[in-house]
């Protein structure tokens, strides 16, 4: 049939595809699984060489539109004659696999013709801008076969997926080839997957999920019903892995959320025996992490919840001072030492519930901020109320005052006592009157150090650098000033006892110790007129001579 050079013989339209339509029933005759030698090199360039000439013949014996419209109608009249009564007879999953069988053979149809065929792409298809053969192959396919069938295929698809999620085992790979399917149909966009498929089946996800949620929140506590939810989710997660496109995965998701979370919300959160309020009164950790992760996902999910923690920590923080209130009006006023130590209980009992509910904020919350917002909303309630007269910022000032007292402090170690002034001073934060705190813990620092009650300097340094770290420096200025007056006067003790030690002749016999305070630092005391023995005169002259000498 090939001819080369000027004196080949022109090919007649009729001879030259009867040629070509024995090459294609060689093809489709290979793929029905006749018995049928494959294409040898030879046959393949005498099927291409018939085209070539066949086109580049001169006019009007150039048939390459012809050829182009032959290319079309082989597909099309395969398909009607073979394809498609095939796939009609058959039924659910065997009508998939044969669908999946018959697009594997089609595009190997493609393949091959389009090679036989590839002298029209390269010339006359880029000329005319007509569309390229591959395409045309996989159009005939899409029109004449898939438009045809792709309600059942849907059906059945979605009736394999609805069995696996009812706990039967079935052919993935069978979904996956048949999904691929309706991603490569749409050449390159993503409409017959969406349109044909994927809205079918997020229809059906919602009317699956409604019934399950319907009867679960009637049978299920709310941590069986959460532990249910998730694995939902996780399945579903895994199903687009497993055949389902990756787009369809948010989609998917949020119908499963939508239905089995955001509809319920309410009634698992409030659930009387089990819900949010039950699980934070018995420490589930774990639940109540699971109802983080399940609820974070959903848009405005989590504010119930921080709303009900809140309230939670709020009636217990609540119910704390209200035991400390009862125990100090059922003392005895004489028991006044009694009553302290309440309150020094009742703070340390305020810690431990801040350390409890700090660790359910960064653990079971994730550190999410309304959980944050929530903790110390409901600190700052009860923070701010007193117990039996005293005010919050008065007990806080007190508990530091007795940890930082020499005998007290013994009974902890110098990390407890660190550990303690730290969390007081994060109580500090939710309390409203800052500057009363300030007031009563300077009164209580200046009798420590005036009267050497204080156990330790670097204990009283580390507080004030925390106070100044979350109130400023302005609120520390003049405590920070009363602990360096006490480092300089125990400097200039020492040196006054040298200075006396070497002007024997100013020695009166008596030991004077002398503290010098800067006036503003200190808080103010009532000064009184006073006759000193002459000793003691004696003594303050040499001071006062001994402090000119200094300087």
């Amino acid at each position: 049939m090939a001819g080369h050079g000027q004196d080949r013989k022109t090919i007649d339209l009729e001879d030259g595809w009867a040629f070509m339509q024995r090459g294609i029933t060689k093809l489709i005759n290979i793929l029905e699984g006749k018995p049928e030698p494959q294409f040898s090199s030879e046959d393949y360039m005498m099927l291409y060489t018939t085209i070539y000439n066949m086109c580049t013949q001169k006019p009007p014996h150039d048939y390459s539109q012809q050829l182009y419209d032959k290319y079309r109608e082989a597909f099309e009249e395969y398909i009607r004659a073979t394809v498609l009564p095939s796939l009609k007879e058959k039924h659910d999953e065997f009508m998939l696999r044969e669908l999946v069988q018959r697009w594997s053979n089609h595009k190997v149809m493609v393949r091959w013709l389009s090679r036989f065929f590839h002298y029209l792409d390269r010339y006359f298809i880029t000329r005319r801008s007509l569309t390229a053969l591959r395409d045309v192959g996989l159009i005939c396919f899409r029109d004449l076969i898939f438009q045809e069938i792709k309600g059942k295929v849907k059906d059945a698809v979605i009736a394999l997926i609805d069995q696996e999620r009812e706990g039967e085992q079935i052919d993935r790979a069978l979904l996956k080839n048949v999904l691929d399917i309706f991603v490569e149909i749409g050449l390159g966009n993503m409409d017959c997957y969406e349109n044909d498929f994927e809205d079918f089946l997020l229809k059906d996800t919602t009317d699956y999920y409604s019934v399950k949620a319907q009867s679960w929140i009637v049978e299920d506590s709310c941590p069986d019903y959460m532990i249910k939810a998730e694995e939902c989710l996780k399945r579903e997660k895994e199903r687009v892995g497993h055949y389902l496109h990756i787009n369809s995965e948010p989609k998917l998701l949020e119908k499963v959320q939508n239905e089995l979370l955001a509809s319920y919300a309410t009634q698992l959160l409030e659930k009387e025996h089990s819900g949010c309020f039950a699980l934070l009164r018995d420490d589930k950790v774990e639940d109540l992490s699971r109802m983080y992760r399940l609820f974070s996902k959903i848009t405005r999910g989590l504010e119930p919840i921080s709303n009900m923690f809140k309230t939670h920590v709020t009636n217990e923080g609540t119910a704390l001072v209200k035991q400390a209130e009862d125990s100090a009006n059922n003392k005895k006023p004489e028991k006044k030492e009694m009553v302290g130590m309440q309150e020094q209980v009742f703070v340390w009992k305020i810690i431990e519930l801040h350390d409890k509910y700090v660790a359910y904020v960064t653990d079971c919350f994730q550190g999410h901020t309304l959980f944050h917002k929530a903790l110390k909303e409901a600190f700052e309630v009860f923070c701010n109320k007193g117990v039996s007269g005293s005010s919050s910022a008065e007990l806080l000032a007190t508990f530091c005052d007795n940890i930082l007292k020499k005998g007290c402090s013994e009974k902890l170690s110098d990390e407890a006592i660190e550990d303690a002034l730290e969390k007081v001073v994060r109580l500090l934060a939710y309390i409203s009157d800052k500057d009363l705190f300030a007031e009563f813990y300077r009164k209580k620092l200046a009798r420590r150090l005036l009267f050497d009650k204080s156990a330790n300097d670097e204990h009283e340094r580390s507080i004030l650098t925390k106070l100044k770290q979350q109130c400023g420096g302005q609120f520390t200025s003049k405590m920070e000033g009363m602990v360096t007056d006490l480092t300089v006067a125990r400097d200039h003790q020492t040196k006054f006892e040298e200075f006396v030690a070497d002007h024997p002749e100013s020695n009166p016999g008596v030991d004077l110790a002398v503290t010098v305070l800067t006036t503003g630092f200190w808080p103010t005391y009532k000064t009184f007129d006073i006759n000193l023995p002459f000793e003691m005169f004696f003594e303050m002259e040499i001071y006062l001579h001994f402090s000119i000498y200094v300087r």
